[in-house]
């Protein structure tokens, strides 16, 4: 079971995917609002197992600390973004007047294949909107979790601290496009796509 929620001043999604199985769940770039979320997992009876963040940005991570303490649950992150949840200037809080430190429990390596909630997920790093950004696929529900590398026919910003367009492009189109056609994309603002509409009508691949 998936749904959405959108937390903060820039419209982040906010995404629960629940095992129908067992109730585990996991919460997806809780970025804010964790009153809004913790109120989201009560209504879908959820059993929160893990955080994942796609990145470190602020309008991705702020609400994740407290959830996680609250919860008693562990932070996941790329092994490269480490740099940018710890620093406010590339994290980005101090364009909000906060200098906020972000962290993650276990950094996970590109390519590398995890079990969480009874889901496997396999992390794709994609630099380029910031230095450990990544896509996080679930090959057996046919789902990718993109943040802000890939979007609804467009890509992630890259003129932010670090980032670089033509190290965006190349992930995308490495590792993502070859992914099936049908694979759902849910991206880090804006509405959902498919791998199969993206490799035909986004402009920058």
């Amino acid at each position: 079971v998936l749904q959405k929620c959108i937390v903060g001043s820039v419209f982040t999604n906010c995404y629960f995917l629940k095992n129908k199985e067992t109730g585990e769940m996991l919460i997806i770039d809780p970025g804010d609002n964790a009153e809004k979320i913790e109120q989201k997992i009560l209504e879908m009876q959820g059993k929160p197992v893990a955080i994942l963040l796609t990145h470190g940005h602020f309008d991705h991570a702020t609400g994740a600390g407290e959830l996680a303490q609250l919860l008693h649950i562990k932070i996941y992150a790329q092994e490269k973004e480490k740099e940018t949840l710890e620093n406010p200037q590339l994290n980005l809080s101090g364009w909000q007047g906060s200098e906020l430190v972000f962290y993650a429990d276990e950094y996970l390596k590109d390519e590398q294949e995890i079990d969480l909630a009874g889901f496997h997920i396999r992390v794709f790093l994609t630099p380029g909107h910031t230095v450990g950004g990544c896509c996080y696929y679930f090959p057996y529900q046919n789902t990718l979790f993109s943040g802000d590398s890939l979007f609804q026919t467009s890509i992630g910003r890259t003129d932010f601290p670090k980032g670089s367009a033509s190290q965006l492009i190349h992930p995308i189109r490495e590792k993502l496009m070859p992914l099936p056609d049908e694979t759902a994309v849910y991206t880090g603002h804006g509405d959902m796509t498919t791998i199969g509409t993206e490799r035909m009508y986004n402009p920058y691949l």
